[in-house]
């Protein structure tokens, strides 16, 4: 008996080390690094199980034993929080990871996307693929929204997993959001009315398709209003603004005159010092918008009589800001417009590298716009009639 006992418990031993062997066998298969040798795409369809998803791993070379990952799952207490939509998953990627990312949630990272780009000239869809390789994206097909689709983009369309994002530049117009939301078939619903200047904020919405125009026109407000919210009450003291609307008029002057991210804060200084000393803004964006009344884009150089022409945004014949703003501002113009630079410039003019030259004083100006005129002769073009400050 006690020999029987004694091999008894020489098996237990066994056994228990053997176990303990294979539990750390597994946990290594678990979280060690997998046999990804470049990155792939892998995609989870609507209600895919974790058995599903573990076999199509395994035939994807993502990991070694797709029971190895079942029982991972199980034991993290995720093995029913798969989220739908294609992931990107990296080289060399543990089981842990990829359970990871199948199911933190959030955006798609990977297959193809359609992307409405509202810019300032011209808005398109651009149908766009993840090269899981290069990690880049490669444009596939793009197109006017109000035009015919290529073939390429209804084929696409036919995937429930396609992915769709609307982006808006900065400095867009209300008016060119709303053409632009109205001519995208990925998109449902009327707008109530073209909403007021400046109130949508540039930046990117993921959506699906049949998404509500005036809900995400409403979410644009919304973000915008949060924006413009929090600046203000982080400006400067003593600016001549007494609400937030004017510092959003000032902030669409800002976003159309530079495009160079490191000048936003001097030009607006330039604004400001303006507005202090009682003197005219006189910049040409307001000009253009008291013509086009943001409904598209000039295409052309502005006339001398336009520029004496009387509309509300003129600001080389009225005193003070605009009644409205020009554009749909950016956080960075807005914040530039709330804490602008310390300066005592008064006038700019653009210095040939697509950035402008800052002056104190009439003379100095004078100066710069000379050389400007120069550079202007020089490349063969006709010298604008509206310089800043002028």
């Amino acid at each position: 008996m006690r020999g029987l006992a004694s091999n008894a418990l020489t098996l237990l031993i066994v056994l228990l080390v053997v176990a303990a062997g294979l539990l750390a066998w597994g946990r290594e298969q678990f979280t060690g690094p997998g046999p990804l040798t470049q990155a792939i795409c892998v995609r989870v369809e609507r209600g895919a199980s974790l058995a599903a998803v573990s076999r199509a791993l395994e035939a994807q070379g993502a990991i070694t034993d797709a029971r190895i990952f079942r029982i991972g799952a199980d034991y993290a207490d995720k093995a029913d929080q798969l989220k739908f939509g294609a992931y990107l998953v990296p080289e060399g990627a543990s089981m842990a990871q990829i359970l990871d990312i199948l199911t933190r949630g959030g955006q798609s990272t990977c297959g193809a996307e359609v992307n409405l780009r509202i810019g300032v000239t011209q808005a398109q869809v651009i149908l766009r693929e993840l090269d899981p390789a290069t990690q880049a994206y490669v444009e596939v097909a793009a197109f006017d929204p109000a035009g015919p689709a290529p073939e390429a983009y209804a084929a696409a369309v036919a995937d429930p997993g396609l992915r769709y994002r609307v982006t808006v530049a900065e400095g867009v117009t209300s008016w060119q959001i709303v053409e632009a939301l109205k001519a995208a078939e990925f998109l449902a619903g009327t707008v109530a009315a073209v909403p007021p200047e400046g109130t949508l904020a540039p930046d990117s919405y993921e959506v699906e398709r049949g998404a509500d125009r005036q809900r995400l026109l409403d979410e644009m407000a919304a973000r915008q209003a949060r924006v413009l919210a929090d600046l203000w009450a982080a400006r400067a003291e003593g600016l001549p603004y007494r609400t937030p609307e004017e510092a959003l008029v000032m902030a669409s002057i800002i976003e159309k005159e530079t495009g160079i991210p490191d000048e936003r804060e001097t030009v607006a200084s330039v604004f400001v010092n303006r507005l202090r000393q009682g003197m005219r803004l006189q910049t040409d964006p307001t000009v253009i918008y008291g013509i086009t009344r943001g409904q598209g884009v000039l295409g052309r150089g502005l006339r001398q009589s336009e520029l004496r022409a009387r509309t509300p945004w003129n600001t080389y014949v009225i005193d003070g800001l605009p009644p409205t703003p020009i554009a749909n501002p950016g956080r960075a113009s807005i914040a530039a417009a709330l804490n602008p630079a310390d300066t005592r410039f008064l006038f700019f003019v653009a210095d040939g590298t697509g950035g402008h030259t800052f002056a104190e004083t009439l003379a100095e100006h004078n100066r710069n716009v000379a050389r400007w005129r120069e550079i202007e002769r020089a490349r063969g073009q006709e010298a604008a009639p509206g310089v800043q400050g002028e």
